[in-house]
């Protein structure tokens, strides 16, 4: 992968206009419907048991995520996944907070179970314990998992037969064969609700456009990851309030030349 490769893609999807299909949680919405809108894509979120098969098969991807579960919720996610497999649709999968609580990581393991996952996004708590691996995690929010990160994300896509994504304050691509590290982003994103919420988002967004999953998921990183970076330049220490609104318009004004500046990624393993 050549970095020209990745502002290429993110031209593609703001010509192509990629409809995503977000079933997602309550508090990340808002934000996670303006930042596809900033990157150039079309969000939905279509919950009801009735539609969510329809808007699955005709959506370039499909984004799950489990931030406040509901049983309703949860047979919408299956029912859209379902869709989505039998259309060619990749479906992206957000495990937030698995292993917090007992629901949630059963939750996480028939999703996985049941549908197959194009890729999946979390933190290292996250990943480990939707992998089997048993890490500590805080409600929803990460508490550092202990071990080698790219060796997890290697050995989590090959258990969990998904591209893997962790991130972190350097984030992890793997297919069980190849591992990439991306070095882009800022601090600021961790004071922003939702911001792991929107990267996922953003994930379907390329994996809409791209067949290829690791390049669709490094891509993603590298884009999302250096317009936090100039959002960050742009509003100084002005605060997370500030930094959010920056962000989605750095997302939107983003150019391949700052993609080409930023972007920051090395290629690990394969």
């Amino acid at each position: 992968m050549k970095i020209q490769e990745f502002s290429s893609l993110l031209e593609k999807v703001r010509e192509s206009n990629p409809l995503v299909h977000n079933i997602t949680n309550v508090v990340v919405t808002n934000f996670t419907a303006n930042g596809l809108l900033a990157i150039g894509a079309s969000p939905v979120m279509a919950y009801a048991h009735e539609e969510a098969a329809d808007m699955a098969k005709i959506a370039g991807a499909l984004v799950l995520n489990m931030g406040t579960l509901t049983e309703k919720e949860v047979k919408s996610m299956l029912i859209a996944g379902k869709s989505a497999n039998q259309h060619g649709v990749p479906v992206i999968f957000d495990p937030v907070g698995v292993g917090a609580t007992a629901y949630r990581t059963e939750t996480a393991k028939r999703i996985l179970e049941e549908l197959d996952i194009a890729i999946i996004r979390g933190n290292a708590a996250e990943i480990a314990n939707a992998a089997g691996q048993n890490s500590s995690i805080k409600g929803v929010d990460a508490v550092e998992a202990a071990g080698n990160t790219s060796e997890l994300a290697e050995s989590a896509a090959k258990e969990l037969g998904a591209v893997t994504v962790i991130t972190g304050k350097q984030d992890i691509v793997s297919d069980g064969r190849s591992i990439y590290a991306i070095n882009n982003g800022h601090p600021l994103l961790t004071k922003v609700t939702g911001a792991g919420c929107l990267l996922t988002s953003i994930i379907g967004a390329f994996s809409a456009v791209e067949k290829d999953p690791v390049k669709a998921a490094v891509t993603s990183l590298v884009v999302y990851g250096s317009a936090a970076e100039i959002a960050a330049e742009k509003t100084g220490g002005k605060g997370p309030g500030t930094f959010q609104i920056e962000f989605l318009n750095s997302l939107y004004n983003l150019s391949a030349a700052d993609v080409e500046s930023y972007g920051s990624f090395e290629k690990m393993i394969g």
